[in-house]
């Protein structure tokens, strides 16, 4: 059955994306309101738009389920990842991460090295999402034993995360982002260094001068907080074991579904040696509703009562609410009324570069997906691209610039509502410091300006091409 297809005129889409934005910005932003509540609303003005333009209620149905489709796997990701934090801080991993790092960084350092470990580590496992979750943890729950301003350590956590999500050639966006705009993956991650290394050294400056200006805690405060660590928790080098399971996982390339379910096996069984007499209902209790601490300090219990796949049901009900918002804006071809005209009139290497990232940038506001704010610019952008000699490479750089790594600074992103959950930082708080985000589109824009760094194809290649497509054309024709 041919699938059915609905038309709307460019200020139309215009005026419903506006108004979408509106909606849910004043919602998040000015009256603080969870991001579930704003996002249904505007599906439910959606859909009386669609009912309006006398849409079947089945191509209405076949866009939410198209656009949740495409999230079955990063929801199951999610409540897997939930589960792993709960094992993790049980069988002592993170508290034991947690007092190697008060032994070996100090207040003014803490900062620039969350960053820093942050990128390495993502570099090495190509996951944003497993570095919060699990070093990025640990590094929050150090940051606020030491009084370090939790939103600049989230901000410091996610940044590095983010940038070795970026850089690796295990990462799935980056691998999509690649694959979209059909350029040779290593060649994608080299010609982004144009924009990643400067973002990454100006937020390493900043992340320093910041990170000193922080008064931090007593020697003497924490020392009392490795003592109830150590004291409540099991603190052993064994705690290196899930971690280097979680990197040969990485180096050997195992997609991140069974990496999970091989590093929470892990976990249990180390809880079950240093805990033998554990009964199976309470590590089922763990899992599902997370661990709590009763160490009997407030600020301790407070930071390592967290994870179970129960924590993670508020950002699955805001990923199927998001998916379901995108599917329905695709279906209704709104985006692609905007995206798609605005392409054919871009003149200037500049121009083009500014219209993708900012298109990026638009679709993380309005579908709140990472994946999908590649995909469609990259889609509605490739033929101007090619047609301007611009090679690959240059619409993979500012797709990631304005879609990878900004997804975690929307409040009701797949991403964002993620990194704020698991860390406990509203997204609006820790965007400020979420540096390496924010810098990426603005030397990826410098880039299309100023040419430096702006990759074209060969001369010959392009004639070649043109050649195929007026050859192809003509056949069609005839």
């Amino acid at each position: 059955m041919e699938k059915q297809t609905f038309k709307v005129g460019r200020n139309e889409a215009l005026i419903v994306l506006l108004g979408m934005l509106l909606i849910m910005g004043f919602g998040v932003i000015k009256f603080g309101l969870s991001p579930q509540v704003p996002v249904m609303l505007v599906m439910g003005l959606l859909m009386a738009w669609g009912v309006a333009h006398r849409l079947p209620w089945s191509l209405i149905n076949e866009g939410i389920k198209d656009g949740i489709e495409t999230g079955i796997v990063p929801i199951f990701i999610f409540i897997l990842v939930g589960a792993l934090i709960s094992t993790w801080i049980a069988a002592g991993i993170i508290p034991s991460l947690m007092v190697f790092g008060f032994h070996l960084i100090s207040v003014q350092w803490f900062v620039p090295s969350v960053f820093v470990v942050c990128a390495l580590v993502g570099s090495a496992v190509g996951s944003a999402f497993t570095v919060i979750s699990t070093v990025g943890i640990a590094f929050f729950g150090m940051g606020v034993t030491m009084h370090v301003n939790p939103a600049l350590v989230a901000g410091a956590i996610i940044s590095g995360a983010v940038f070795g999500d970026k850089s690796s050639p295990l990462s799935e966006s980056t691998n999509l982002t690649a694959a979209v705009v059909d350029a040779d993956l290593f060649k994608h991650i080299m010609n982004l260094m144009w924009s990643t290394i400067p973002a990454f050294i100006i937020a390493l400056v900043v992340f320093a001068i910041m990170g000193s200006g922080e008064k931090g805690a007593s020697l003497a405060s924490i020392n009392h907080v490795i003592n109830i660590l150590d004291n409540n928790f099991t603190i052993s080098a064994w705690a290196i074991v899930p971690i280097a399971c979680m990197f040969i996982c990485a180096w050997r390339r195992v997609p991140a579904i069974p990496t999970l379910f091989l590093n929470i096996g892990v976990s249990l069984v180390m809880l079950l040696i240093e805990h033998p007499g554990t009964k199976l209902t309470k590590i089922a209790s763990i899992i599902e509703a997370g661990f709590v601490s009763h160490t009997g300090n407030k600020e301790v219990d407070l930071l390592l009562s967290r994870g179970g796949i129960a924590s993670m049901m508020g950002t699955v009900s805001l990923i199927v609410l998001t998916l379901s918002l995108g599917g329905l804006l695709m279906q209704f071809g709104l985006i692609d009324a905007v995206m798609t005209p605005f392409a054919k009139h871009l003149n200037s290497d500049g121009k083009r570069i500014i219209a993708v990232v900012l298109s990026s940038i638009g679709v993380n506001i309005f579908i709140g997906e990472q994946f999908l704010s590649v995909i469609l610019p990259g889609k509605a952008f490739k033929k101007t691209f090619d047609e301007s000699g611009l090679a690959p490479v240059a619409l993979g750089r500012a797709l990631e610039d304005g879609g990878t790594v900004i997804n975690y600074l929307i409040p009701w992103g797949v991403a964002g509502v993620f990194a704020a959950n698991t860390l406990g930082v509203p997204t609006m708080q820790y965007l400020p410091f979420a540096l390496f985000s924010l810098l990426s589109p603005v030397f990826s824009i410098l880039s299309g300006l100023t040419g430096i760094g702006l990759k074209h194809q060969d001369v010959a290649k392009t004639e070649s091409e043109n050649f195929k497509q007026v050859t192809a054309s003509t056949a069609v024709e005839e």
